[in-house]
């Protein structure tokens, strides 16, 4: 019993102290102990003041309002001149398909070069394709 009571006045001694290595003690530095753990993490963002965003802010909604009647003017002068919104929404839609195609096959062509050991040029030239498909 009195052992053991002898082994916890020596760990309480060495509290202060990091866990022995290599059989000797070593100390922890003395601004180790001030430093907070628990401090604020501080933000690399800045915040500005709320009067200099309000100003911001009212300025992006007067540009926004800007490029909205920009924007109305110009499809009501493409409605004037016969084009239907609903064909250039199918014509956006089916080129946003043509392009999700063309991705998928140029990632296909380079894995193919890759695999033979060959440039995607090559594999151009071998398809019968020009370099601009």
């Amino acid at each position: 019993m009195d052992s053991e009571n002898e082994q916890k006045i020596k760990s309480d001694q060495h509290a202060g102290e990091t866990p022995q290595r290599s059989g000797m003690l070593r100390r922890r530095t003395l601004q180790s102990g001030r430093q907070k753990v628990n401090s604020g993490f501080k933000s690399p963002v800045q915040v500005s003041s709320t009067l200099g965003n309000r100003t911001c802010i009212k300025e992006e909604i007067r540009e926004l309002q800007n490029t909205l009647l920009q924007l109305e003017s110009e499809i009501t002068l493409l409605e004037s001149e016969g084009v239907c919104v609903h064909e250039l929404e199918l014509h956006i839609n089916l080129l946003h398909e043509y392009n999700d195609m063309k991705d998928i096959s140029q990632t296909l062509l380079g894995r193919l070069a890759g695999l033979r050991s060959v440039t995607t040029r090559d594999l151009y030239a071998q398809f019968g394709m020009e370099l601009d498909d």
